[in-house]
């Protein structure tokens, strides 16, 4: 009887922590994103490092699109990109590597983590500054050319899919 109050009592904290956790990541995610822009161009092409172009507003049509904005160099990156490699293979993902190096580099990064996922190199940074990245990474659903779900930092599958069916 009392290993079962302690484990009622467990259960209570932990789901009071989880709650706590969930209200502060939504509240930290929401400010970080109340920069990002709102609304897409009419057209949005983007050059993958294969040299194949994309309008990704006009895919958006036929599916939801993933753009993940990512770096080399995020350490939380090396998390969240897996779970975007596994979701290339079910949804339209296009990856933006931010300030991450030459096309090569790039190219060989993304080759030996085996990454699935298409990606455009933002050597430039004029993705970055067109779409107000400030935190790496940045994760957006778009659906029927609009914007329809932003988050930053860690995610998981799961996370990204429920963004996805809920778009």
């Amino acid at each position: 009887m009392q290993r079962l109050i302690k484990l009622t009592s467990w259960i209570k904290k932990a789901a009071v922590y989880g709650l706590l956790f969930i209200a502060l990541s939504t509240a930290v995610d929401w400010y970080r994103t109340s920069n990002s822009p709102s609304t897409l161009p009419p057209s949005m092409v983007a050059t993958m490092l294969d040299g194949d172009s994309v309008d990704l507003v006009a895919q958006s049509f036929e599916s939801p699109v993933v753009i993940y904005f990512w770096a080399t160099w995020c350490s939380v990156c090396r998390f969240v990109s897996p779970s975007l490699s596994w979701v290339s293979n079910h949804y339209p993902t296009y990856a933006v590597a931010l300030n991450s190096g030459s096309d090569r580099r790039v190219s060989a990064y993304v080759q030996q983590h085996n990454y699935q996922f298409e990606t455009v190199n933002d050597s430039d940074g004029s993705w970055m500054k067109r779409w107000q990245i400030a935190v790496t990474p940045t994760t957006y659903i778009i659906h029927q050319g609009e914007i329809q779900s932003v988050t930053t930092g860690f995610t998981t599958p799961l996370g990204i899919l429920a963004r996805i069916w809920l778009s």
